[in-house]
């Protein structure tokens, strides 16, 4: 953004020595005559115009695609904001670069250099302009405060839309069933109706603070303009300073009214870009120490987490040696998935170390490290596409599906829907299952639960598979049921800060 306001700077000048420019000769031709230099310089000014729309387009595109893939990248869980965010929410920023930002540059430019050019014609007008060139700013600054809270509020409500919107989506066939769907259709219609008062509360302070501007800025003009034609008639004042008072007075004014215009769809960007950063803030990368690969030896010292003010794990101590297999155990709520979340560098220990190896987690270099880890959730997230790409995501993948025991699947389906449209839940396990067979050079296996949803018969199949899949890996398990925990070399009971 630096350079950017550089580059907007840099136009702004130029456009203001083409504005004396042309005033002094519009002034002249009224006056004395034709001059071939009005053509050039009203060209430059259409030119001027023409390659900053073009750069600034380019950067405003560029920007987009970033803020696309911060928000696609993004480790969150809020999938339904971030969907609203990556589509309409990166769209409204567009105003915001190519519009407001530009506006605003030229609106501390331009004014500042015509009120110097006023001085050197006649004082009385520079004072006049002087003093009421700020009036506009000031107004601007009382409405957009209270725009800045309405244009929130409004992307807040859009974003709990479409992240509630597209959870009844997902859980539709679930909603029928238990004859919910109706009461979530209203409870849509509400949030709907809700985002769209606040949308129209905030066009109603747009169109009034445009009115408010345009008002402030006529009568400003007026103010100059009144004086000059009595002088004029008296012949206190040329004609051409008469007339390039004139034609200079609104330039001043202009860009402020363009800015101000230009505000409120600003606000919207702007505010879109905000929560941008609050769901996917921008990764300060830094070098990592890459370890050596192998089995990993895992200790957690004196680990607390905290979730804003809330606790969840506190002054945890825990050595896991290379190639041992440990079980969590503890009521929910407990941090077990929190601990998993530290070791995948979700989530950062307030106070505490975690070591990988006797190095900081923190000093290693995460990309690497991640893929040094099997990682199978309670819920494997699924895409549109054959059983074996979502296994291994374009690698061969045959053996991990036949570890898995899911031959029979890929064979009847051959095409899988995003959500595992299809799929059982014990198959839906079974393909995390997999996904953790294909990655051969993980040395640190992490389960959350894998069988928590399963049927008896099938969670004997998903266990199976797991208990050949720790062989020569350290692994954390996290387990509800004595048969997942049994897998494990030592149980650890993980307990609520509350019964500690």
């Amino acid at each position: 953004m630096r350079s950017y306001y550089a580059v907007l700077a840099g136009f702004g000048v130029l456009t203001a020595s083409v504005i004396l420019a042309q005033a002094d000769l519009l002034a002249t031709l009224l006056t004395s005559g034709f001059s071939w230099l009005l053509v050039v310089v009203i060209a430059a000014r259409a030119v001027l115009a023409g390659v900053q729309g073009a750069v600034v387009g380019r950067f405003a595109a560029r920007t987009k695609s970033l803020l696309r893939k911060r928000i696609l990248s993004a480790e969150t869980d809020r999938a339904g904001e971030a969907a609203t965010l990556a589509t309409k929410g990166v769209d409204a920023a567009d105003p915001y670069l190519t519009g407001y930002l530009p506006a605003l540059v030229t609106a501390v430019v331009v004014p500042v250099a015509v009120i110097v050019r006023l001085f050197t014609a006649d004082l009385a007008s520079a004072l006049i302009v002087t003093a009421t060139v700020p009036l506009i700013p000031v107004f601007a600054i009382l409405v957009g405060a209270h725009t800045k809270a309405k244009t929130a509020r409004q992307w807040r409500l859009l974003a709990k839309l479409g992240g509630h919107f597209l959870d009844v989506v997902r859980g539709l066939t679930t909603l029928k069933v238990f004859g919910r769907a109706e009461a979530q259709a209203r409870t849509v219609r509400a949030m709907a109706d809700a985002h769209v008062d606040a949308t129209m509360r905030t066009l109603r302070v747009a169109f009034l603070s445009a009115l408010v501007l345009e008002l402030l800025a006529t009568l400003s003009v007026a103010l100059v303009a009144v004086p000059i034609g009595f002088r004029l008639l008296e012949g206190g004042m040329t004609a051409h300073t008469a007339l390039l008072i004139l034609i200079l007075a609104p330039e001043a004014y202009l860009p402020l009214r363009a800015a101000g215009a230009k505000f409120h769809a600003g606000a919207e960007g702007l505010a879109a870009i905000r929560e941008t950063e609050a769901l996917a803030p921008a990764m300060v990368t830094r070098p990592g120490i890459r370890r050596r690969r192998g089995v990993p030896g895992v200790v957690l010292d004196n680990v607390t987490v905290h979730y804003g003010d809330t606790p969840v794990l506190s002054g945890l101590d825990l050595r896991i040696e290379p190639g041992e297999h440990v079980a969590l155990m503890g009521p929910s709520g407990s941090g077990k998935s929190t601990l998993l979340a530290l070791l995948l560098g979700f989530v950062e220990p307030t106070h505490g170390r975690v070591l990988i190896d006797g190095v900081d987690l923190r000093e290693l270099d995460l990309a690497a490290w991640r893929a040094e880890i099997a990682w199978v959730p309670q819920r494997p997230t699924l895409f549109t596409g054959s059983v074996t790409h979502n296994i291994g995501f374009g690698r061969p993948a045959g053996d991990a599906a036949r570890a898995a025991a899911l031959d029979d699947v890929v064979t009847a389906l051959p095409e899988i829907g995003e959500v595992g449209t299809g799929l059982s839940s014990g198959q839906r396990q079974r393909i995390g299952i997999a996904r953790a067979w294909a990655r051969t050079d993980a040395g640190l296996l992490l389960l959350d639960e894998p069988t928590a949803r399963l049927d008896a018969g099938t969670e004997a199949t998903v266990l199976a598979a797991t208990r050949r899949l720790l062989e020569g890996r350290t692994a954390i398990l996290v387990a509800h049921r004595p048969a997942m925990a049994a897998l494990a070399d030592r149980v650890i009971e993980v307990k609520t800060l509350e019964h500690v």
